[in-house]
């Protein structure tokens, strides 16, 4: 289990803290890692390997000339999502770094936007560096707003 994962267990399960108050000390210790990830003022919600959840908040901060929540900062909490899946995920004898993202924008983003990132069990075992991720983000009716793949390079440890 990574460190990453290893924390979201601890933090999401303490009787004492709570889950959504875990949830929430997770998304500021992981943010701070990340700083630019705070930008957007995310929550993450369900970490598991080969799955992530963040929430994209619809405040005025993340909005863009229309009200609506930016294109961007939709594309940093998928960018947050397969950060955290892949942390919770990669085999210990393996790292890993995004090389490219690939997104389409299919609907406004009118309320808060639950970004989602996804990965099946195998595609860590092989020896294939091209790892897709695939990544969306859907509004709270299920409308999905963005869906596309966030690409990572992924080689053993030396």
């Amino acid at each position: 289990m990574t460190q990453l994962y290893s924390f979201w267990k601890t933090a999401t399960s303490v009787p004492v803290v709570g889950a959504v108050a875990g949830k929430r000390v997770f998304t500021f210790a992981f943010s701070r890692k990340a700083p630019y990830f705070g930008s957007i003022h995310p929550r993450v919600t369900e970490l598991r390997p080969n799955y992530a959840e963040v929430v994209v908040p619809n405040r005025r901060s993340n909005h863009n000339h229309i009200g609506t929540v930016h294109a961007i900062a939709l594309c940093n909490g998928l960018e947050m999502a397969m950060g955290a899946l892949a942390e919770a995920t990669i085999p210990d004898a393996k790292r890993w770094i995004p090389k490219g993202m690939e997104v389409a924008y299919t609907a406004k983003a009118t309320s808060d936007i639950t970004c989602i990132a996804e990965t099946a069990p195998e595609q860590w075992t092989g020896d294939d560096p091209d790892l897709p991720v695939r990544v969306k983000g859907v509004r709270e009716d299920g409308t999905v707003v963005i869906e596309g793949v966030i690409r990572l390079w992924v080689t053993r440890k030396k």
